[in-house]
């Protein structure tokens, strides 16, 4: 059998895919404003922060609804138009699939491993697309597998909270923060910094970015 061997010097990505965690009201949500030509996929009824903006949204509310979605996404004509995907939130479809799973068993503990299989197969199926792939998620403060605690995306059941940040190259925590003068600002924290999770895979950011995932998008694909 013949092998072709490839090199990694000058590798890029095509698209990127990126989670974004924070607390409610950081902006999270508002940051899909700044992603080219966005479609939203939103479990949440919180797109309010959008309405001065016309970008088409899907709302779930179901892992029917789910999986529906992710058909239009990746066999629509009408889908070819968008470059990028935001998934609002991650959290939230997991409680779905999470609620689900409870009806259809009386084991919670089967219901809980269920729901965390499925979510990480409709992450990596979602993470596969060929277009810019967004997701938010809720932040909680959590012990990581060496114990510490550390503000890391918030999802229902341990495992699949501390698997998630493996199925990304970008995980980054929106945070907001108060300077001397009292005045508030965002950014994004690109790399962990003993309190909040954060890695940038590709090497390319800086600590701290501010919060544009078009410009993150463009240093990451670079």
């Amino acid at each position: 059998m013949a092998i072709k061997l490839h090199t990694t010097r000058g590798a890029s990505a095509s698209s990127v895919k990126c989670l974004v965690y924070g607390q409610a009201g950081a902006g999270k949500t508002t940051l899909i404003r700044t992603l080219p030509t966005p479609v939203v996929i939103s479990a949440e009824a919180g797109l309010l922060s959008l309405s001065d903006v016309d970008i088409p949204y899907i709302t779930v509310a179901s892992i029917d609804d789910i999986r529906d979605a992710y058909q239009w996404l990746t066999s629509s004509e009408e889908a070819t138009q968008f470059a990028s995907v935001a998934i609002d939130s991650l959290s939230e479809i997991a409680e779905v699939v999470l609620s689900t799973e409870k009806r259809a068993s009386k084991d919670a503990r089967a219901a809980y491993g269920e729901m965390q299989d499925q979510v990480a197969s409709l992450v990596r199926s979602f993470r596969d697309v060929n277009k810019h792939i967004y997701f938010t998620a809720k932040a909680e403060k959590s012990q990581d597998q060496e114990g510490r605690l550390l503000w890391s995306p918030s999802m229902p059941g341990n495992k699949i909270g501390q698997q998630l940040p493996y199925f990304f190259d970008e995980v980054l925590a929106l945070r907001v923060e108060r300077d001397a003068d009292g005045n508030m600002h965002r950014a994004l924290l690109c790399d962990s910094d003993g309190l909040w999770q954060a890695k940038d895979r590709s090497g390319r950011l800086d600590t701290w970015e501010e919060p544009d995932l078009g410009k993150i998008i463009s240093k990451v694909a670079s």
